[in-house]
């Protein structure tokens, strides 16, 4: 896991010292205007250092997160294996109720059919009241 800069750029295979030197090259070809690199030019500001150290230091992060998310990822915990359960359950009870008021729908239907030879349309009966 890399949480220092310079284990992040190892990390990388580099990545972060090129980006380093890739900045350090766009800010001396904006700093002097010609393409010519001075050593002087080969610095960087304090504001293109502090963002490579925030890219570094978000690079840590999410390697941390990673890990974090593939040891989740492999052994689920007691706590969500409980909630999933709880969730399974209240979703199967759904599932029940609607079954049996489609259920019922349908049968009440068959019945006004039967009785009425196929009613006054829509549901509910001459009083007013539904199924």
């Amino acid at each position: 896991m890399a949480t220092d800069p310079t284990d992040a750029a190892d990390h990388l295979g580099g990545g972060l010292s090129d980006t380093k030197s890739n900045a350090a090259t766009v800010a001396a070809a904006a700093g002097n205007g010609s393409g010519s690199g001075d050593a002087d030019s080969e610095t960087l500001t304090p504001l293109e250092q502090e963002v490579l150290d925030e890219y570094a230091r978000l690079l840590g992060n999410l390697n941390h997160m990673s890990s974090l998310l593939a040891d989740l990822a492999a052994n689920p915990s007691a706590e969500i294996l409980d909630a999933l359960r709880g969730l399974e359950r209240k979703t199967s009870l759904v599932f029940t109720l609607l079954k049996a008021s489609v259920y019922s729908i349908v049968l009440n239907t068959q019945i006004r059919e039967e009785d009425g030879g196929g009613g006054g349309g829509g549901f509910g009966d001459s009083r007013g009241s539904m199924l």
